[in-house]
């Protein structure tokens, strides 16, 4: 019985140095940048332009006929 408790803490021992160690690394990364450019949009896609376009036509159309 007391190997086994001996077995157990070093077991134990070594998870929380491995957990520590694990934390650590992740203490020390350094953040990422914000780069705008990546969540830049550059304008409407195709479908936006297709019915913009399409509304447009028709308003310039019931102009026309006023």
């Amino acid at each position: 019985m007391r190997r086994f408790a001996s077995v157990l803490a070093s077991l134990l021992r070594a998870a929380a140095e491995g957990l520590l160690t694990f934390l650590a690394w992740l203490g020390n990364e350094p953040a990422r940048a914000y780069r705008p450019e990546a969540h830049y949009m550059r304008g409407p896609g195709p479908a936006w332009r297709q019915k913009h376009i399409l509304a447009q036509a028709s308003d310039e159309i019931a102009h026309r006929r006023q």
